[in-house]
Formats: structure tokens, C-alpha cells, sequence
């Protein structure tokens, strides 16, 4: 019951589901956020993440949730790699490895600084939870839970288009997405989606803001490309 009260609640209703397009199909589901909800709701979870092996080129990080009351846990091991793909080497012409995309570009491994490994980590531990947490959640909660909260938003979208419209522009702008790229993805202006146009572009905003994706890997797929990796934000601003 609570995680179904936490579902009716627009602001939550919001970042409780992401969706991506993905070799042709859309792949969606409950988001990591929800997981985080179902954990506290539920009550006697333990979520636990323990390093057991680091070293220059890799990282391995222990993930598991517990539900102490029935005595059941789940675990998985991750590991994390200490490089990123770019589309161009180091500053320095330093790269470990280069492939080329379905584009015919070339796409470079080169070291993951800091903020990127902060990242890349961040976002494969929050996923792992989150595939966890779903396997100790009984089915038909989540899928009541994701019936509701897909209901939640179309109510909202339906009610109040031109302000959903604006919700989801601005959510992507914080993410350097403007609306001639949505524009791109979608085939269409922003002012033409409908509710449920409104409802997918929010769980595709949500999947990009976790780190499931980049908007750049969505929009290629979309079209049935691969796209190589923009430089992080940090290495952008290194560069300016």
C-alpha cells in the first residue's frame, strides 16, 4: 500500500519509470528511483556495495540487497573498468584502443578521470540495486506499481499538456538537450506529442539523468546507429 500511495503522487510518478530506444525496440521499466522508494517502503532492506579489488584498469564491486525479514538476499559482482570511449584521444594523442562505429567514425578507449569513473560507477551500482531490489519485490506489485504509475502520468499530460510540454523542455535543457534535437528524435515539433508521446520523452529523460544513457546513444538508436561518445562535461571544461 505504500509503494502504491508513493505511485499516484505526480512528483514521484515522474522519475519512477525510463525508457530507451535500443536495437530497433524500446526497452522500459521501473527506474532506479523507484527502486530506492520500494526499499524504503517495504522497510528491513539492506542495500550494501563493498570494493573487494582495484587496481589501474579495473575496479570489482561487491553489490547486494537483503530483505532481513525473510531472510533473502541477492548478490552480484561488478566490475568497473577504468576507461572511457571518447571520440577523440588525449590531448596528449594517448589512447588505448580505437574502433570504428557503424558511422564509419573512429571511437577511442582512453583513462577515465576521476569524475568519469565516479560516474560510470555511480550509475552501474544504482542499476545493480535496482535489478536486485526487483528480484526480492513480488511481481505483481511491480507491475500494479508500473500499470499506476504510467496511469499517473497520462492523467497529468492529458489535464495539462501545455505544462507538461514546458516540464520536459526545461528538463532537458539541464541536460544540453534543446528542443530542435527533440525534434529530431521525435519526427515532429514538441507542441504536436501527445500525452503519451509526453509520458515516453519523461522516462527517456529520466533513463539519461540516471546514466542509463546519453541522449546522443538514444537518438542513434532511434535511427538504428551507433554513436560515438561526447567528452564529460569535465573534459570539456578542461579543454575550453
Amino acid at each position: 500500500m505504500r509503494i502504491l500511495k508513493e505511485c499516484r503522487r505526480p512528483g514521484f510518478a515522474e522519475v519512477a519509470m525510463f525508457s530507451l530506444p535500443r536495437g530497433g525496440k524500446k526497452i522500459e521499466g521501473l527506474s532506479i528511483r523507484f527502486a530506492e522508494a520500494a526499499i524504503r517502503c517495504m522497510t528491513n532492506m539492506l542495500p550494501e556495495q563493498i570494493t573487494v579489488y582495484d587496481d589501474s584498469e579495473k575496479r570489482i564491486i561487491q553489490i547486494s540487497v537483503t530483505d532481513l525479514e525473510a531472510n533473502v538476499t541477492y548478490s552480484k559482482q561488478l566490475t568497473v573498468a577504468k576507461s572511457v570511449e571518447r571520440s577523440k584521444p588525449m590531448d596528449d594523442g594517448f589512447f588505448f584502443t580505437v574502433r570504428k562505429n557503424s558511422s564509419g567514425r573512429n571511437v577511442f578507449t582512453v583513462p577515465a578521470t576521476e569524475d568519469d569513473l565516479l560516474a560510470k560507477e555511480g550509475a552501474l551500482v544504482s542499476k545493480a540495486i535496482r535489478t536486485l531490489t526487483m528480484r526480492i519485490l513480488p511481481g505483481d506489485i511491480t507491475d500494479e506499481a508500473e500499470t499506476l504509475v504510467r496511469s499517473t502520468l497520462l492523467n497529468r499530460a492529458a489535464a495539462d499538456p501545455d505544462a507538461e510540454r514546458k516540464r520536459i523542455a526545461d528538463g532537458f535543457a539541464s541536460l544540453n538537450v534543446q528542443p530542435g534535437e527533440l525534434k529530431e528524435f521525435l519526427g515532429h515539433d514538441l507542441a504536436g506529442c501527445s500525452p503519451a508521446e509526453l509520458t515516453e520523452l519523461r522516462s527517456l529523460y529520466n533513463a539519461i539523468k540516471d546514466g542509463e544513457a546519453t541522449f546522443r546513444d538514444a537518438l542513434a538508436a532511434k535511427k538504428g546507429k551507433d554513436a560515438p561518445e561526447e567528452p564529460s562535461a569535465s573534459t570539456k571544461k578542461t579543454d575550453q
